[in-house]
């Protein structure tokens, strides 16, 4: 049983990437799907969530550049992140869980390793 994200990468600002949270041993459309990030230096922060039933919830930082959704037929939940800014910068993590408690996934069963992502020009 396991997470596992990719799709980081360098990006300069203004730029997108789009970060995947591919499950194994477990199906995800069971589960609440968060996206935490941590920047050096900085506390982890919760950045979206998206529900069992579909509901997505997002941070005031990201709000109108990142969507969350899910691909049920790969068994991932992927973050769509749209113009790109320098403090976007941080590892980014995905949890399964049992309910957003707005962008943070409450009661966290499963944790990815991480995927680095670095806006820089």
């Amino acid at each position: 049983v396991q997470l596992v994200e990719s799709g980081g990468g360098l990006v300069q600002p203004g730029g997108s990437l789009r970060l995947s949270c591919a499950a194994s041993g477990f199906t995800l459309n069971g589960y609440s799907i968060g996206w935490f990030r941590q920047a050096p230096g900085k506390e982890r922060e919760g950045v979206s969530c998206i529900s069992s039933d579909g509901s997505t919830y997002y941070a005031d930082s990201v709000k109108g550049r990142f969507t969350v959704s899910r691909d049920n037929a790969k068994n991932t939940v992927n973050l769509r992140m749209n113009s790109l800014k320098l403090e976007d910068t941080a590892v980014y993590y995905c949890a399964a869980g049992l309910w957003c408690s707005g962008t943070v996934v409450s009661n966290q069963l499963y944790w990815g390793q991480g995927t680095q992502v670095t806006v820089s020009s």
